[in-house]
């Protein structure tokens, strides 16, 4: 059964009980990060995760809070003696970015370095990503300051159920029909403003999905009163609705 771990459910200001937003997908032999904005390498071993099984790592964009802990990651899994190919999907923007960050570290340097491989996506609707025994994985375009891509997760190991995580966008149309009809809308809950959504926003395009439950991440963990994102999204979506927390994880 593919497993989804939430490492982080915070927006890009964390606190010291919630990391910035990350999860982890594992099936029976891939493992994908999808963003890598603090030490994943603790936050894996604290949600009892080993770092040998992530398989792909997915950046959605280039901003601070999705992909500083890159570099840091990187560095661990080659100092704890990983051998295997790590594959690192993105938008061309962000590898791009990514690449001068790690030639700012002087990485080639680094001796009996593991392998990477770059996936450079396109910003085609529904383009795929990943696609093998455990899964396929498509993105669309979001609507974002930077280049962003959402995501659509099947399992594709005997029920083929679905789940989806916008990243940090607008409500725009890629988004909405990358979402359609999944088990599972992950969508981030930051607030109505440039490149992101309200609650409320998140509940409409989980109703117009016909999605079956939602959760929400990506989310002001500083606000007194959480309930209210929950009560928000239930006034423009009437399927289930649970805030993401850090270290939840479910089945699909």
């Amino acid at each position: 059964m593919a497993k989804v771990t939430i490492l982080g459910c915070s927006y890009a200001i964390p606190d010291s009980n919630n990391e910035v937003t990350h999860l982890a997908i594992h099936g029976d032999k891939t493992g994908v990060l999808i963003d890598c904005g603090s030490n994943p390498t603790v936050r894996l071993e604290e949600a009892n995760i080993s770092y040998d099984s992530i398989t792909d790592l997915i950046l959605t964009h280039f901003h601070p809070d999705h992909v500083s802990g890159a570099p840091l990651m990187l560095m661990n899994m080659w100092l704890l003696g990983r051998t295997k190919c790590l594959r690192i999907h993105g938008l061309t923007h962000c590898l791009n970015n990514l690449n001068k960050l790690m030639q700012a570290y002087d990485w080639n340097s680094w001796p009996n370095f593991f392998p990477i491989e770059f996936n450079y996506i396109t910003t085609d609707k529904k383009n795929t990503i990943i696609n093998n025994d455990d899964f396929l994985i498509h993105s669309s375009p979001g609507n974002h300051m930077v280049p962003v891509i959402g995501l659509r997760i099947r399992n594709n190991k005997k029920n083929g159920k679905t789940i989806a995580y916008s990243s940090d966008t607008e409500p725009c149309d890629s988004i909405q029909n990358l979402v359609n009809k999944v088990d599972i809308l992950i969508h981030e809950a930051t607030g109505k403003s440039t490149g992101h959504s309200s609650a409320y926003q998140a509940g409409k395009v989980a109703n117009k999905a016909k999605a079956k439950a939602l959760l929400l991440i990506h989310y002001n963990i500083h606000n007194n009163d959480k309930s209210q994102l929950k009560y928000m999204a239930q006034k423009t979506f009437d399927g289930p609705v649970k805030l993401a927390f850090d270290f939840m994880k479910f089945d699909f």
